[in-house]
């Protein structure tokens, strides 16, 4: 008797239980890295490599890139990890923004 009254009343109110967001749904947040003449270029890619997961391969094109257009998207991830990273490249001397991945 027990199971049939819990049905009833499961289904007594017609709507589901709200969901819970997802953690890993969070809007993304674009992490961009914009020239600067005072840093060397190896530098600029040995500390992408250090506070990213991007390989130095891949580091060397998006600081190539921040060379010749004057920026460039390392990553995009959420909004909290996007501000540690500016802070951590503002630390390195590196000028990095953040923005909405719209």
């Amino acid at each position: 008797m027990e199971n049939s009254e819990q049905s009833n009343t499961a289904t007594a109110t017609g709507r589901p239980a709200p969901a819970r967001p997802r953690v890993d749904r969070l809007p993304p947040w674009k992490v961009l890295l914009h020239n600067d003449e005072v840093n060397e270029m190896g530098f600029v890619v040995e500390t992408i490599v250090e506070l990213t997961t991007l390989n130095p391969h891949t580091a060397l094109i998006r600081m190539v890139e921040a060379h010749k257009s004057g920026v460039a998207m390392l990553l995009a991830t959420h909004r909290e990890h996007a501000e540690l990273l500016q802070d951590q490249f503002t630390s390195k001397g590196l000028l990095v923004t953040i923005e909405p991945d719209d």
